[in-house]
């Protein structure tokens, strides 16, 4: 695959999961747009398609494969036109499940990691040849051999952008596959991280969201060899001109360090709003999840963040009925819930994940147990979120206007808090900050109005 096409190819990324699967899937189309590939909405007229995987929830791989089956049917409808359609099985499923998908899908071209990706256009050209499985850990930086995405590609893609900072865990979750299929922690050097940054905002993105599996592990290395933090890294891409602000995600209690809750305190332009899991209340749970923090540790933590920065406000991830999980248990995942007090939540029932240690633990629980604690915690952290909305209304907040909005003469854009604000303005407003009034609450957004400066 070396040679240039002599025609533009057709590919379309299908992306299930998180954040860094987001961020993926734009690399891998920057990584085949040198090689003529434009990415389509329209899967049916697709010369390529990659499903981007994610592990973490139950039934991925059936999802997977259930979809494999829908495009089976669109290839075989290409080729009786005299066309063609090529299958491709990415990210995290393809890295647990590599030799399987292909025994059970013969339709599937090629499978590959989440750290395989900037060989993507070497892979199709080997798949002519028969089916290719490329899910080994490789020694070479991919981001290096990765292209930028061209300038308007970026501005496209919109004022808000991913950037993956670090790779993999070394925490070993008791409930959690990352480790398995994302390999161990690593981080990207420092100098590569600020150069696709300037990048970014050079193309006219405002706002980025640093990304990794347990980013405030971040440790990249500086010129000098000197590893570096996510509170210094915070500090050096607040200096690059035009960046606006500044987000990361997802975060581990026991990485949340001096350094970066400083960052918070200091700079305007990380964002007050920090999504920080502890998974339960219980420490009981929380020493069988192998969290290795208490409670009681992650609540003074939490002192310490608002301490730094009052207006912080607080996202988490909680697991209900995990083996073993008491009533006790669970009304202690509640009562650290009211404590904190969350602006918005992710909660799920516990599912077993294959080669994971919370498999094979026994006492279960039962699936009616599993869905009425999840109601019970979702209804607290949905009352919570809600309050937090209310509690907004009144206020004045900066918000980056993104888009046209759902009505004629109606903008949209977000809050430092990730609310999505709805406002009657024109379309000259986008692209900038601009102080809004709050003043109503929807379902899951805000609306405001356009706070006029005063005359002199």
């Amino acid at each position: 695959m070396n040679e240039m096409p002599t025609h533009s190819k057709k590919l379309f990324i299908k992306t299930y999961g998180c954040q860094m699967n987001v961020y993926d899937s734009d690399r891998m189309a920057d990584a085949l747009a040198p090689h003529g590939y434009q990415p389509t909405g329209d899967i049916a007229e697709a010369d390529l398609v990659l499903l981007n995987t994610c592990h973490i929830r139950e039934k991925a791989s059936e999802k997977v494969f259930s979809e494999l089956g829908r495009l089976k049917e669109l290839r075989d409808a290409r080729r009786a036109v005299g066309a063609d359609m090529k299958i491709g099985v990415a990210g995290c499923v393809a890295q647990a499940e590599g030799e399987e998908i292909i025994a059970r899908s013969p339709v599937v071209d090629l499978v590959f990691g989440p750290q395989a990706y900037h060989r993507l256009p070497d892979l199709i050209a080997r798949s002519e040849r028969g089916q290719v499985v490329d899910t080994d850990f490789p020694q070479e930086d991919k981001f290096e051999h990765l292209p930028a995405a061209k300038k308007e590609v970026t501005i496209k893609r919109g004022l808000t952008a991913f950037l993956t900072v670090q790779e993999g865990c070394d925490k070993f979750c008791s409930f959690c596959v990352v480790p398995y299929t994302r390999g161990a922690e690593v981080s990207r050097p420092v100098r590569q991280v600020l150069a696709e940054a300037r990048g970014l905002v050079e193309a006219g993105v405002k706002e980025i969201t640093l990304l990794g599996q347990n980013v405030n592990a971040y440790h990249g290395l500086d010129e000098t060899g000197r590893s570096v933090g996510l509170g210094e890294l915070a500090f050096l891409l607040a200096d690059i001109p035009g960046l606006e602000r500044l987000r990361y995600t997802t975060s581990h209690p026991r990485d949340m360090d001096d350094a970066l809750i400083a960052a918070h305190r200091d700079l305007a332009v990380l964002m007050p709003y920090l999504h920080l899991p502890v998974q339960s209340g219980s420490d009981r749970i929380l020493k069988a999840m192998n969290r290795r923090h208490t409670g009681a540790e992650y609540l003074a933590l939490i002192t310490r963040i608002k301490a730094a920065r009052p207006d912080m406000a607080l996202s988490g991830d909680f697991i209900v009925g995990f083996p073993g999980e008491t009533d006790a248990d669970f009304e202690a995942t509640l009562s650290i819930i009211r404590e904190v007090g969350y602006a918005s939540a992710f909660s799920f029932k516990y599912s077993t994940r294959p080669g994971t240690p919370g498999a094979e633990m026994g006492d279960q629980i039962a699936e009616e147990v599993k869905t009425e604690r999840l109601y019970r915690l979702q209804e607290l952290v949905n009352a919570q979120a809600a309050a937090f909305h209310q509690s907004c209304v009144g206020k004045t907040l900066p918000v980056l206007i993104e888009r046209p909005g759902r009505n004629p003469g109606q903008v949209g854009g977000r809050s430092p808090y990730l609310q999505a604000v709805h406002l009657e303005g024109g379309a000259d407003l986008i692209g900038a900050i601009h102080q809004v009034e709050i003043v109503g609450t929807g379902t899951n957004s805000l609306t405001g109005r356009l706070k006029v400066a005063a005359a002199a």
